[in-house]
């Protein structure tokens, strides 16, 4: 089974970082208006991702991108 771990950009420059087994049902979601977090805040459009052999591993690296550290990393590779 694999685990994506995401980063999505609006047009308006805003920034979403999620993880999810299903990565282009999550995106549509994310366009839908299903996701609380960026409803009304989009389109989104999906910039980066990877892949995990678990959830768990997924979860420690988007909690990376979440940190200082992980977003200049992100920054320095224009994803963010």
């Amino acid at each position: 089974m694999v685990f994506h771990v995401y980063i999505l950009r609006s047009d308006s420059g805003r920034s979403y970082i999620g993880q999810s087994k299903h990565l282009d049902e999550r995106v549509a979601e994310h366009n839908s208006g299903k996701s609380k977090a960026t409803k009304g805040k989009g389109p989104w459009k999906l910039v980066y991702s990877e892949e995990f052999e678990t959830r768990a591993e997924a979860m420690k690296r988007e909690k990376y991108f979440k940190t200082q550290t992980g977003r200049l990393w992100l920054k320095e590779q224009a994803y963010l």
